[in-house]
């Protein structure tokens, strides 16, 4: 299969880039800055030509620095135009060109203001409560309304991906802990970033009946800072306090039965104990 990935230089879309290749995929990058056989691209120009290539992963995003809710910093107006327009003329020119499926990388936070303890279910109203969430909202909205039986769509509600690379999401957290500064109690959702790829190779050859629902949750672990921190505390000997649990009911489980029923098993604390060492350099 040919795929064209935007934002595969990414912390989150290497994974994606990575698992595509692995599993004999031809991957055409899609980026500001061109990579070998990629593609410039910028979410707020033009579309490329994408005649020839089977599928889309659409996961760039643009941002502040380090932030997502909250990402459009100073300029909401900016970071519409480039992450809802840009997306659904790259997703229209996606379907133009005679792409057959198109993946779109969303977020657990197009559920927004539900009651902590909600269990999150694709079929629930959205109810976004940032300009993030809502972002995402919108383009997985246009995204599906292009679906037809020749352009098959799904949406990706990721929760927080986590895994090892460059600056990881917990690069700060590990840190902070073993300097010994105080951590703040957490309790949030993660999905590492294999589990995360795997399930969207998943979709790209799924049945066409299994997409016709468009979205699908992609979470695996309700984790505690404190049991995080544990782990690396027996890794490498610190003996730095361990942050107090958090209340684990002000946090929202996400349903993922439905990317279950068609195969998908991510890697549960095994793979969080396995990815860490190489986390900890």
């Amino acid at each position: 299969m040919k795929i064209a990935l935007t934002g595969g230089t990414g912390l989150v879309g290497r994974f994606l880039a990575e698992a595509a290749r692995a599993a004999g995929h031809e991957v055409t990058l899609l980026s500001r800055t061109p990579q070998p056989g990629g593609m410039r691209y910028d979410l707020t120009g033009s579309a490329p030509n994408l005649s020839g290539h089977d599928a889309l992963i659409h996961a760039a995003f643009q941002h502040a620095p380090g932030r997502y809710r909250g990402g459009e910093g100073t300029d909401p107006e900016g970071f519409l135009a480039a992450n809802r327009d840009g997306s659904l003329r790259l997703f229209a020119a996606a379907r133009e060109a005679g792409v057959a499926r198109a993946l779109f990388l969303s977020t657990r936070a197009v559920y927004g203001d539900h009651p902590a303890g909600t269990v999150l279910t694709e079929d629930l109203e959205l109810r976004p409560d940032t300009l993030y969430g809502q972002m995402k909202a919108d383009v997985e909205q246009g995204l599906a309304a292009l679906s037809s039986p020749s352009f098959l769509t799904a949406s990706l509600r990721a929760t927080g991906v986590y895994g090892p690379g460059p600056n990881h999401k917990w690069t700060d957290l590990f840190k902070d802990f073993r300097a010994g500064r105080t951590i703040t109690p957490r309790v949030a959702t993660e999905v590492h970033g294999d589990d995360l790829a795997a399930a969207a190779l998943l979709l790209l050859d799924a049945p066409a009946e299994a997409l016709a629902s468009h979205a699908f949750n992609v979470s695996d672990l309700t984790l505690d800072l404190h049991d995080l921190l544990a782990e690396v505390a027996r890794l490498t000997g610190c003996t730095a306090p361990l942050p107090p649990r958090a209340d684990a009911g002000q946090v929202s489980a996400m349903d993922c039965t439905r990317l279950r029923d068609l195969g998908w098993q991510p890697g549960g604390w095994p793979l969080l104990r396995g990815s860490l060492p190489s986390m900890l350099g």
